[in-house]
């Protein structure tokens, strides 16, 4: 048996040496979505020279119709290079043109070739992606071509050396005990003279499934799309939504962006969620709020529809369903000692 065991062992160690690594959630949902190409695409490296170790940036220009909407899904592996910053350019013009500048630097010399990039991208039709094309470039040193002959080369990193400095530690101590003894006092004089004022009424803060309905209802009186601010309207209706799954779900939903938005829904899943609902709303109002695409007093109407529907499926939160121990445990009533 044990030679079985381990013939079956040294068959099955070539599969799983060749099996592909794991793809990230993440990419995995961006893979499945159909493509689509830009209007036009520009790809450049400033300075066209990138030396080793100095940062560089990487533009990429992308020409699109005015409702779509294109956000980068950079990857964790960017092979040779490092990403120390990133900036995106809102849509501007028609079409519209969006531009992200990512400054990297090349810790590697010779051919070097950056990954393709990923986008996903918003539509009318629903998300789909964008990949902007690998690139190679030549990242050269930072010695002058005579260095060799001239006996100069890259030097390794130096050990720790001891480096005697003037210390200013037991005037700071007594400057900052000085400060204690002063703030100290403040405090008390402060204290001697409100201790005796009476507290403010503090009101309980409401439950959050109340607070939101209530901000829907008066986001509705204040009737915005009829007085031409449909744009206002959208900005209005996106917080209160963004405000409630953030606080519902645990996490800051005001700061995401749309596809960050669904990435961190899709993670917590929650149950009887209306992701096609939210997916249709966050890309309706990106549009009017970004792109100024225009939206019928229909639209509206259906929006905070929408906004009153999301808050009917997901509240109140769903009660677990009791164990056979617990219900055996209020079965038999509190023991008497």
């Amino acid at each position: 048996m044990r030679w079985l065991a381990l013939c079956a062992f040294l068959l099955a160690s070539p599969a799983l040496a060749q099996a592909p690594a794991p793809v990230s959630p993440s990419a995995q949902a961006l893979a499945k979505l159909p493509a689509v190409e830009p209007q036009g695409f520009q790809a450049r490296v400033q300075p066209e020279q990138v030396l080793l170790g100095e940062p560089f940036v990487y533009e990429l220009v992308i020409t699109h119709p005015a409702d779509h909407r294109y956000e980068l899904e950079l990857p964790a592996d960017l092979g040779d290079f490092e990403l120390l910053s990133q900036a995106r350019t809102p849509p501007q013009g028609e079409p519209a043109v969006t531009t992200f500048r990512l400054k990297l630097s090349a810790f590697n010399l010779g051919m070097l070739t950056l990954p393709e990039v990923p986008f996903l991208v918003s539509t009318q039709e629903g998300p789909m992606r964008f990949m902007a094309p690998a690139r190679t470039l030549e990242v050269a040193g930072t010695l002058p071509e005579d260095a060799q002959a001239e006996g100069a080369d890259l030097k390794d990193i130096q050990p720790p050396t001891e480096v005697a400095i003037r210390s200013w530690t037991l005037l700071w101590g007594l400057l900052g005990l000085l400060a204690a003894i002063v703030v100290g006092l403040v405090a008390w004089r402060l204290f001697q003279k409100y201790r005796n004022r009476p507290l403010a009424e503090v009101k309980p803060l409401l439950p959050l499934d109340v607070r939101t309905r209530q901000a829907l209802d008066t986001l509705e009186s204040e009737d915005l799309p009829a007085k031409g601010k449909v744009k206002d309207f959208y900005f209005r209706l996106s917080e209160i939504i963004r405000g409630y799954l953030g606080e519902r779900y645990g996490f800051d939903a005001l700061e995401c962006t749309s596809s960050e938005l669904m990435q961190e829904l899709r993670r917590k899943k929650p149950l009887q969620f209306p992701e096609d609902g939210l997916m249709r709303f966050v890309s309706e109002s990106d549009l009017v709020k970004y792109a100024r695409a225009e939206s019928t007093p229909e639209s509206c109407r259906e929006a905070l529809a929408f906004g009153y529907e999301l808050l009917d499926k997901t509240w109140p939160p769903l009660v677990p369903p009791l164990t056979e121990a617990s219900l055996v445990s209020n079965a038999s009533g509190p023991r008497v000692s």
